[in-house]
């Protein structure tokens, strides 16, 4: 059996994105921006975390009445940023939403903090003192054992599914450079370009 071309640079954008991003097992999720367009017109952008990857594209999860959720449901475009000393990954993309069993599957690979979050982080919550809101932290931890919350039902998961994948490589010792790998309806192509 030969490999064409197309699955080379496939399995070459596997390969990188393996050894750049940590599994979906690890609990420590790195941080990206999520960057989206807007309907005043200006783009916005906020820190989110990585939930997951896979061969359909890149999670992130959030409260469904978030500004980031409208922006993303009006424009169903985004573009994600992860940065790491002398790497950066930018990818470009189509959203929609994540289905059930995988926003259940990002709930419950949650921190506790997050899933608390979840349930509590609304603009009520974020207007009352800071006494009154670790009261009220502390109470509905409580209440609510460790492994017995779903997920709210404002939690909501988009994927992002890649048209464009950029790694960026810098170096102390040479210029850096950028690898760019562009979807097209039936492959994917990439080109070298400077840093």
């Amino acid at each position: 059996m030969t490999t064409s071309v197309a699955d080379g640079i496939a399995n070459e954008i596997a390969a990188l994105l393996t050894s750049w991003l940590p599994s979906n097992d690890d609990p420590a999720r790195p941080l990206m921006t999520l960057s989206t367009g807007t309907s005043s017109g200006y783009p916005d952008a906020r820190t989110v975390l990585l939930s997951e990857y896979d061969e359909r594209g890149f999670f992130f999860h959030t409260d469904s009445r978030s500004r980031k959720a409208a922006d993303v449901t009006g424009d169903p475009r985004a573009a994600l940023t992860l940065v790491w000393p002398g790497r950066q990954l930018v990818v470009q993309g189509d959203v929609s939403r994540a289905d059930d069993a995988e926003e259940l599957w990002a709930y419950r690979h949650r921190s506790r903090y997050l899933q608390l979050l979840a349930w509590l982080n609304t603009p009520a919550f974020a207007a009352l003192p800071l006494a009154e809101r670790l009261a009220r932290w502390a109470e509905f931890d409580a209440e609510h054992p460790e492994g017995t919350l779903d997920p709210p039902p404002t939690w909501a998961g988009f994927v992002v599914r890649p048209v464009r994948l950029t790694f960026w490589e810098g170096r102390p010792d040479t210029a850096s450079r950028r690898t760019e790998y562009r979807r097209t309806p039936t492959a994917w192509s990439r080109a070298l370009l400077p840093g």
